[in-house]
């Protein structure tokens, strides 16, 4: 499978402390990264400065180093969902997932946006403004831009705790999801402290890193 990400000897320090040093890697189509290590390891961190979000102080990221075209805009083809879910809250759930496709500049027929909300159980609150949904709901609003079937256009995710505050049956949903995009050729990187079990997934455990 083709190479969607290169880290080269990437270090970061946050005050005064070296989260991680010399740390490369690399990630292909068809792979799941699952990003290790306690609490104040640098995972957050390390998933920013991926997706340029946050400044590495030594290093090298190359989306697509076997492909110039792609690397001309990488983050039209990562869909980053944080710890807390990026949800506009005076929007409704449906508006809240045509404004992340209009970001990536791509085009779903409304029915697709609304099956992708119903599966993550949010069906009969498409329209209701997110700031009268509860924690949960506003989270499986975030979620939700992982059931749309972009896989054409979206081809990487980077996942901080997507499984956090899930219950039984949503972490299975949402693992379930991960293998069939990771299986259809997309590529996966994640922190979790929920284990998923696939010869697809590969552990790189920052506290050996640090």
């Amino acid at each position: 499978m083709a190479v969607v990400l290169s880290a080269e000897r990437l270090r970061c320090v946050r005050d005064h402390r070296c989260l991680f040093s010399n740390l490369s890697f690399q990630v292909s189509r068809g792979e799941i990264l699952h990003l290790k290590g306690p609490n104040g390891a640098g995972k957050t961190t390390l998933l920013r400065g991926l997706v340029g979000l946050t400044t590495l102080v030594e290093g090298r990221i190359h989306w697509f180093p076997q492909d110039s075209s792609d690397d001309e805009k990488p983050n039209e083809k990562i869909w980053y969902i944080a710890h807390r879910p990026a949800v506009t809250l005076l929007q409704s759930p449906l508006e809240n997932l045509r404004y992340s496709l209009t970001l990536h500049g791509i085009a779903l027929p409304e029915a697709d946006l609304w099956q992708a909300l119903a599966t993550v159980g949010l069906l009969g609150y498409e329209d209701v403004p997110s700031h009268q949904l509860s924690a949960g709901q506003q989270r499986r609003v975030g979620l939700a831009r992982l059931f749309l079937p972009v896989e054409d256009q979206i081809s990487i995710w980077v996942l901080d705790e997507p499984l956090t505050a899930l219950d039984v049956s949503a972490v299975h949903q949402l693992k379930e999801r991960i293998l069939t995009f990771a299986g259809r050729g997309g590529a996966v990187i994640m922190t979790s402290h929920h284990g998923i079990d696939s010869d697809a997934v590969r552990s790189l455990d920052l506290e050996e890193a640090g």
